[in-house]
């Protein structure tokens, strides 16, 4: 499965055509899915261009983007750089009327539990966010509901790409007690590294203006599209190249 991320905590200030708006994000994820993606995930923003859980917010930026590409899931954020207070975000997801197919739940920030319960009592699947180099690995597999998520999330924030292949790797074999979908990706200029090894592994991946800003040849993204028909030729010849191999 290959996700696209549309947005993120960016702003306009990182990238002159990031999609904010509700219509925005509309028009960002139609042609995400016509280039290949199957599954998506996104950030609301508020009037300022900031990520925010606020359900009117949440509810516009579904709306639309479901009117957009029926059928195909959607997630939002549930990061504590929206609502720092850990009650206050766990209050806020129960106040969402319109609800997403998959919100991301990072396991390393405080309240994550809470979150998360606030989530499955409304039976709304979850990705389990778990960074690199933070205590989320521990956290999430000592968590007793684990079994119980959509996917795990597994996040690289380490940027040099070598380094952040290493860290994959062994982020991978902590993971590998846990019986659940991996979808894997990377940041900046480890993005497209990391897609490479995800792809050669056959895992879940995701490409898209949250992650990087710029093509493998380090040209700029016109826009999420551009990022995806890239990512889906990445996985072709990935895949192409390990059935060779069997």
């Amino acid at each position: 499965m290959l996700q696209v991320c549309l947005n993120g905590a960016r702003s306009r200030a990182e990238c002159s055509h990031l999609p904010v708006t509700p219509d925005e994000l509309a028009t960002a994820a139609r042609e995400a899915v016509a280039a290949g993606a199957e599954d998506i995930h996104l950030h609301p923003k508020d009037r300022d261009g900031r990520d925010t859980l606020d359900a009117a917010a949440v509810a516009a930026a579904l709306n639309a983007v479901r009117a957009a590409v029926p059928g195909v899931p959607v997630g939002v954020t549930t990061g504590a750089w929206a609502t720092a207070d850990p009650q206050a975000r766990a209050a806020q997801v129960r106040d969402w009327n319109v609800l997403p197919d998959h919100p991301s739940v990072n396991w390393h920030e405080d309240g994550a539990t809470d979150v998360a319960a606030a989530l499955l009592d409304r039976e709304v699947g979850i990705e389990a966010g778990i960074y690199s180099g933070t205590p989320a690995v521990r956290r999430f597999l000592d968590w007793p509901e684990s079994h119980r998520v959509l996917r795990i999330l597994a996040e690289i924030t380490e940027t040099a790409p070598q380094d952040a292949v290493h860290t994959a790797a062994e982020l991978l074999g902590e993971l590998g007690s846990a019986a659940t979908p991996v979808l894997l990706h990377g940041e900046e200029g480890a993005a497209w590294p990391i897609l490479r090894l995800g792809a050669s592994r056959g895992l879940d991946l995701r490409i898209g203006l949250e992650d990087v800003l710029h093509l493998p040849d380090g040209t700029p993204a016109p826009d999420n599209a551009a990022l995806v028909r890239v990512a889906r030729e990445t996985i072709e010849h990935s895949r192409g190249v390990r059935l060779g191999q069997s």
